[in-house]
């Protein structure tokens, strides 16, 4: 049998290891992320939440607009350990309310449009942040006015900006886009509008710091213009904090729509968000307290997982602190 590698002066010299492939930045990256037991039940949980609210009315095929009187005040399931005259039903596992809507088709439909919510209004505040930030990091002249600007923004009181803008703004763009599209626009709009800041100050943060790398500069030598530069060098190099953003940003905009909806200035009363639940509940609260709960802790739960996903991201994108 032949040695692979026969023992000549050449192969001598030669490193083993730098002739191994270069391992991938991303597989690093996972590498650190699936040691992050929290982050991995938090991904786990929001994909989970997410599919449930997207496809659960594909399962659970109850109208959560429909009324039924005779058939409300139903207590859950699971309330029949702790007390046994409770009214159950098994066509209503969560139970119903007090106008007989069925819970668990509420929680879908309220989750779907927390979650779209959310997700949308974490995309405007990504881009909006993203965008303010390059141009004050990049551009000298720019960064005095925008910086101004983000700190005006960051001093005004955002819940009563909020109410102000939805009474504002509400009737023209339920005439225009109807009751439901109309309220959606608005709060994804007024919630991106108000809570870009944070994200700004991160991209303009790194930018400041990326242009006077030696490979930006060898960049702009080389004749790549402003935007080259900002697109093909800056932009990917801000990624990681920017996710971290983003998951920080989705937790803000789902608490912000349930705070909307739970003050009765979101979408219409007859459509189920959380907050709308959670404000339907808390009159009879005392008789009924898993009305609260089980709203109150699908908003909890979500949000908990994702503030575990940005831990987790954060760790395994950071290099400083990666395999710490």
């Amino acid at each position: 049998m032949t040695d692979p590698m026969p023992n000549t002066p050449l192969n001598a010299l030669q490193d083993p290891e730098i002739t191994q492939p270069a391992r991938s930045q991303w597989r690093d990256v996972w590498d650190q992320f699936k040691h992050h037991k929290g982050a991995l039940l938090g991904g786990g949980f929001l994909i989970f939440v997410t599919l449930a609210v997207l496809f659960g009315d594909m399962i659970w095929q109850i109208d959560p607009k429909k009324l039924d009187i005779r058939n409300k005040d139903v207590r859950p399931i699971y309330t029949a350990i702790w007390n046994s005259d409770a009214k159950v039903s098994w066509g209503n596992p969560l139970g119903t309310d007090n106008l007989g809507r069925d819970q668990l088709a509420q929680v879908i439909a309220g989750g779907r449009a927390s979650m779209a919510v959310g997700w949308a209004a974490m995309i405007l505040t990504m881009l909006i942040g993203t965008t303010i930030g390059v141009l004050a990091g990049f551009f000298k002249r720019l960064d005095g006015p925008l910086m101004r600007f983000t700190d005006l923004v960051l001093s005004l009181p955002i819940l009563p900006l909020l109410l102000v803008a939805v009474t504002l703004f509400r009737q023209p763009l339920r005439a225009n886009f109807g009751p439901e599209m109309g309220m959606f626009i608005l709060i994804v709009g007024v919630i991106g509008v108000t809570s870009w800041m944070q994200a700004a100050r991160i991209v303009r943060g790194d930018i400041l710091a990326l242009k006077e790398r030696e490979f930006v500069l060898a960049a702009r030598a080389a004749g790549t213009t402003s935007r080259g530069i900002i697109f093909r060098h800056l932009l990917p190099n801000v990624l990681s904090p920017l996710m971290v953003s983003a998951t920080l940003g989705l937790a803000t905009a789902i608490i912000t729509e349930s705070a909307l909806s739970f003050l009765g200035v979101g979408f219409p009363s007859d459509f189920p968000t959380w907050g709308k639940m959670l404000a339907d509940a808390v009159p009879r609260m005392q008789e009924y307290p898993e009305r609260v709960m089980l709203p109150g802790l699908m908003i909890s739960l979500t949000v908990l997982s994702v503030n575990y996903l940005g831990d987790g991201l954060r760790d395994a994108l950071d290099p400083r602190i990666r395999g710490r």
